[in-house]
């Protein structure tokens, strides 16, 4: 089942939707600072398997978290929480290279990463994670 976040949503309001959905349900925000505040609500609740995703006017689905206990991320072969942050920093410094004229050329249409640790490119790709690369990327 789904469930819509609206705007001006409480942290109580997000709290009660997330107690109250299953592990299957995901929880939808219109807006960032929705979005925002669902994340630490999972995070300040300690509540696990809840998916929310942040998505657009037309539903596209533009960020996506899904809560779970360190030991089951770790059996995964998903990103751990320290590749996530060096990935965002690796998205802070395109910004930083877009707004001093740097400019980065490659031979694909987009920057992707996937953990080392898959042991076949069909296993990572069920992981790729795409790099925001703030337009400073381009494929030739």
């Amino acid at each position: 089942m789904e469930y819509d976040l609206t705007e001006g949503a409480t942290y109580e309001d997000i709290k009660a939707v997330l107690l109250n959905c299953l592990a299957e349900d995901v929880i939808n925000c219109y807006s960032l600072e929705v979005f925002d505040l669902a994340k630490s609500v999972l995070i300040g609740e300690k509540l696990t398997e809840k998916t929310v995703q942040l998505l657009d006017e037309d539903d596209y689905v533009l960020q996506q978290v899904t809560s779970k206990k360190r030991e089951e991320a770790d059996k995964e072969a998903e990103f751990s929480d320290r590749q996530l942050a060096v990935i965002k920093a690796m998205e802070k410094v395109f910004e930083h290279c877009q707004r001093e004229g740097i400019k980065f050329v490659g031979y694909s249409d987009e920057l992707v990463a996937y953990p080392a640790k898959c042991e076949s490119i069909e296993q990572a790709s069920e992981y790729c994670l795409e790099v925001h690369t703030s337009q400073t990327y381009k494929g030739a």
